[in-house]
């Protein structure tokens, strides 16, 4: 079963046309476990769109974080609504949804936002390439918290934390992730 804002992006894909449409699977849902029987981190979508920066324009915030998201799936884990043939297909396809979701928050002029995203981009690919999925994880939950309520000092912190490989960055990042900055 999907959710609500995975089948808006689900329309939103299709609706678009083109190769894009013709790689998304109309029966895909959320992942229930993973192979080595983990459960899958929640979307982050969900977490943005309810802090009070996505005020009254919340199906917009979950609908742009899931498309980025998903992107982030094809590159380094286990989409959910597309399903490309080939592996460089994916990465290509990964990068369109990339761009898609940060267009459209270019869009609603939330350029705070569009640097939290692409410093989570960065930073979790970063974690990947270290062999930390846990330190990716809390990147995108830390990323999506800081997008829904604002950045804080601890969340920045994180951040450098995890450009210098530093050993607390998970703990530092976990942190940021739970904590609510004051209004934006």
């Amino acid at each position: 079963m999907s959710s609500p804002a995975l089948e808006r992006l689900r329309a939103l894909l299709c609706a678009e046309g083109g190769l894009i449409a013709t790689v998304t699977d109309p029966r895909a849902a959320e992942p229930t476990a993973a192979a080595d029987g983990r459960r899958p981190p929640a979307s982050p979508a969900a977490l943005a769109a309810e802090g009070p920066r996505a005020e009254g324009r919340r199906e917009e915030y979950e609908l742009l974080v899931e498309a980025i998201y998903e992107g982030y799936l094809l590159h380094y884990g286990e989409p959910r609504l597309v399903r490309p043939p080939e592996a460089d297909l994916g990465l290509l396809v990964g990068d369109r949804l990339y761009a898609i979701g940060l267009a459209r928050l270019v869009a609603l002029g939330d350029t705070v936002a569009v640097g939290e995203l692409a410093d989570t981009i960065t930073l979790s690919a970063l974690a990947q390439a270290a062999g930390s999925r846990e330190l990716a994880d809390a990147v995108w939950a830390a990323g999506a918290r800081a997008v829904g309520w604002g950045s804080s000092a601890p969340h920045r912190r994180a951040k450098q934390l995890v450009v210098a490989g530093a050993p607390g960055a998970l703990d530092a990042m976990r942190t940021s992730s739970e904590s609510v900055p004051g209004a934006p």
